[in-house]
């Protein structure tokens, strides 16, 4: 059974990252949580969330489609990050959750436990080659990502300013540099 499990977002934790002793002391237990979680192959993905000053809502009603800029105001509705674990059951889930170390230090740490539709739950509303094509999809290797192209080291040729064609002294900062 795969499960999501959000993180839910505090007001400090919507301020962005805080370098402080404690912060510094939760990465480090959150880290030995996830080695454990590795170690007994439940993780499948992980990964913490930015403020929600950095994000958009993509709002449809309709034929309309509206996008709203961060931040959003409801923080007990935010996320701050998340795992998706393989598990044999909830109560597996419930147990690995209880052992998290407190993802927010200095406040009310909340974990929420969502499990995944799993392809037999959409029996009746697909057919049988779309849940085929589905799980292939699922189960098709991940593309890597594409690296980035370095951007080119040869210098363009700049075009002359109208002060430099007309014969005019160009002041820059090259010229005004002590020697």
């Amino acid at each position: 059974m795969k499960v999501l499990v959000f993180v839910k977002a505090t007001p400090k934790s919507e301020k962005g990252l805080v370098v402080d002793e404690q912060t510094k002391q939760m990465f480090a237990d959150m880290g030995q949580f996830n080695e454990q979680l590795v170690k007994a192959g439940l993780i499948q993905d992980a990964d913490g969330l930015k403020p929600s000053s950095f994000g958009k809502r993509v709002h449809f009603s309709g034929q309309h489609v509206s996008v709203v800029d961060g931040p959003f105001a409801e923080t007990k509705e935010l996320v701050a990050g998340y795992w998706i674990w393989n598990v044999k059951s909830m109560g597996e889930a419930l147990e690995w959750a209880k052992r998290c170390p407190n993802p927010m230090p200095g406040e009310e740490g909340i974990l929420e436990i969502r499990p995944t539709f799993e392809m037999e739950d959409f029996k009746g509303l697909v057919s049988d080659e779309q849940a085929a094509q589905e799980v292939a999809q699922r189960s098709a290797p991940k593309p890597k990502a594409a690296a980035k192209k370095a951007p080119e080291t040869r210098a363009k040729a700049r075009p002359k300013s109208k002060a430099k064609a007309k014969g005019k002294p160009q002041s820059n900062a090259r010229s005004r540099r002590k020697k």
